[in-house]
């Protein structure tokens, strides 16, 4: 393990030289600067490792000096250097943990109204927005890709393009069957449903990443159907995309402009098709697109949001925190961050440690 640190320490130091190197290309320096941005971190802790280890040595030296006052003082440093010795060790076993390759990515977002009729769709609204909200705090950028809406202000499915700064390493968590407890603003008698919302997070498919055979696909081209808007069912501008060999098919209505709607349905296509090889290629993936909708059914469920007593239950990790609005109003850190922690420490238990 120790072998694998010194290299990556080399590596961390060739790449300091490389950059600045005054003939170095643009595109270097963009690579470069971002492999050692990315091990900073291991190799400084790394080095105050190896620090503290030879500060320890010298310390048990003193320990045999004839000075009473220098031994305690060894003694006294030999204990702090030998807990940070402790502390930074396990802080390199969760550098060293295996970074998802995909974590980089932008993801798309689709949010789709499940079991529970208008009151999924409305749920599925807010759901929406929630994510919205919570990618603004990150300072993220939002680009609707697809958008249905039911008749009382609710939403069918919403598909959305998030792109940022990590975002999939934050948001790929969320995938599957959320489910909501409250009274709607329909039901007259106060009585509690229960309604669910699929969510489906989409590592975003680069062309580079996954090449589409032209041959394969089936373009059609309608009117718009929906409210709102003079172009509305009076221009050819819906476009429908099918890839034949999958029979993956992909609708995008939301532009007045036909060459802008095929240009979102070819970007949800791509995500769908790149997803389906990943999970070709690694059936255990926890992302796994079908395994995070599942049916929409109300029994099945990642996480429960239950209005009456302003709480949030994820059931993957027994977290329940009771700040529901705020979670509605985008603060979904303690949650996210929970996940991510659980998944590092899951991670770290079948990883070998240096310890």
């Amino acid at each position: 393990m120790f072998k694998k640190l010194d290299e990556v320490e080399k590596r961390f130091e060739d790449l300091e030289r490389k950059l600045q190197d005054p003939t170095i290309s643009p595109n270097d320096i963009r690579n470069f600067s971002k492999e050692h941005s990315d091990l900073r971190a291991l190799v400084d802790t790394y080095r105050e490792s190896k620090q503290c280890q030879a500060d320890l040595a010298s310390s048990k030296e003193l320990m045999s000096d004839s000075d009473a006052e220098m031994r305690a003082f060894a003694k006294e440093e030999i204990t702090r250097l030998e807990q940070r010795i402790e502390v930074l060790a396990k802080e390199l076993n969760f550098l060293l943990l295996p970074k998802d390759p995909l974590d980089e990515k932008n993801v798309v977002l689709e949010v789709r109204a499940g079991a529970g009729g208008d009151e999924a769709g409305l749920f599925a609204a807010e759901m929406y927005r929630m994510y919205e909200r919570y990618a603004a705090k990150a300072k993220w950028k939002v680009e609707i890709l697809n958008f249905a809406a039911t008749g009382i202000g609710g939403t069918k499915e919403v598909t959305a393009l998030i792109s940022g700064d990590k975002v999939y390493s934050k948001l790929k968590n969320e995938g599957g069957v959320h489910r909501v407890q409250r009274v709607p603003a329909t039901e007259t008698q106060g009585r509690i449903h229960t309604s669910t919302v699929t969510v489906a997070v989409l590592p975003e498919a680069e062309e580079v990443d996954i090449v589409i055979n032209p041959n394969d696909l089936r373009i059609d081209v309608m009117r718009s159907g929906g409210s709102g808007g003079q172009s509305v069912n009076t221009t050819d501008s819906a476009v429908r995309i099918v890839h034949i060999p999958t029979g993956t098919e992909v609708k995008c209505q939301d532009e007045k402009s036909q060459i802008k709607n095929r240009d979102k349905a070819m970007k949800i296509l791509r995500a769908r098709l790149y997803q389906a090889e990943q999970d070709r290629v690694d059936a255990a993936h926890s992302a796994a697109r079908r395994s995070m909708v599942g049916t929409g059914d109300r029994s099945e469920r990642i996480r429960t949001y239950n209005f009456p007593q302003s709480r949030l239950t994820d059931h993957r990790i027994g977290l329940t925190v009771h700040n529901l609005p705020d979670v509605m109003e985008g603060q979904l850190d303690a949650v996210i961050d929970a996940l991510i922690a659980h998944t590092q420490a899951e991670q770290l238990k079948n990883s070998t440690s240096i310890l």
